[in-house]
């Protein structure tokens, strides 16, 4: 059992350790497979393959064993280190600890994006981008996005999301008009609010964290604590609202296959969400 920590809390030895773990995974190649990882399961609601990792009930277990085996590959190199949270309701803003030179750097430069300050700046000779897509091989932000400004969400919006009555509901997609899922994951027709909190989040960040290969930038990991965290507070808050759906869709369904109820196996650990529904066997938040 261990504890994750808000961000700001951190001493400057506890961000140290968690940079020198990080940096130590990424020269290892081990980072990039868990980059390469997330790009593949990315797989939107448009498309007829299985999507457990986004625009899907799964979207928060999913994620939970995505950060639970990232934190283990940290901890063989670091066993006192784990991920941290990152508020972005309180700390909104590009002045925050979170993206100071001794952490995790901050904004990239006009033009190119380029972040250059922090251990995770390409200058540094510590984090070439090698699992992007397209070209580039250093990290990119665009913190606020100044040229069209994106805000963070705020504790209102949380509390709007955490007041959803339901995990999920039909047709278990972007779609989806309500419940906790997607309120927090985010997805939405159209309109100002048609990115909300988690998606929000990665488009005021910018750069490496707009696409399938956002754990690109270190800081995902930190977001999504605080996804993890939401989640946790919403099950304390609604103790008899499980996980939905709970059984299998029907063939008939057009998201029959596509989806992952309580008990069927996730790729790509063939774990069920069922056995991820309590954090607290493996660590708690402060």
């Amino acid at each position: 059992m261990y504890t994750r920590k808000n961000q700001r809390n951190l001493t400057p030895a506890e961000k140290r350790r968690l940079v020198d773990a990080l940096l130590t995974l990424k020269r290892s190649g081990h980072y990039d497979e868990f980059v390469r990882m997330h790009h593949a399961f990315y797989v939107p609601d448009g498309d007829s393959r299985p999507r457990p990792a986004h625009m899907t009930p799964s979207f928060f277990p999913w994620h939970r064993r995505y950060l639970l085996e990232f934190e283990s590959a940290l901890q063989r190199i670091d066993p006192g280190v784990s991920i941290p949270y990152w508020d972005w309701t309180a700390d909104d803003t590009p002045a925050a600890s979170l993206w100071a030179d001794d952490f995790m750097g901050g904004t990239g430069r006009v033009g190119d994006r380029q972040v250059m300050t922090g251990p995770f700046a390409y200058r540094n000779g510590n984090w070439r981008i090698d699992s992007r897509i397209t070209d580039g091989r250093y990290l990119t932000r665009n913190l606020g996005r100044p040229s069209a400004p994106v805000s963070l969400p705020t504790a209102d919006e949380v509390a709007g999301a955490l007041s959803e009555p339901w995990y999920d509901m039909a047709p278990w997609d972007s779609t989806s008009r309500g419940g906790f899922r997607n309120a927090i994951e985010g997805w939405s027709a159209s309109g100002a609010e048609r990115w909300r909190n988690h998606n929000r989040v990665h488009r005021w960040v910018g750069g490496l964290m707009l696409g399938s290969t956002s754990p690109n930038d270190p800081v995902f990991w930190l977001h999504h604590a605080f996804i993890d965290l939401l989640w946790v507070r919403w099950q304390r808050a609604r103790p008899a609202a499980g996980y939905l759906p709970s059984d299998p869709l029907p063939p008939s369904d057009p998201q029959s296959g596509r989806i992952f109820a309580l008990h069927e196996p996730m790729p790509p650990w063939d774990e069920p969400p069922a056995l991820l529904l309590d954090h607290s066997r493996h660590y708690r938040y402060e």
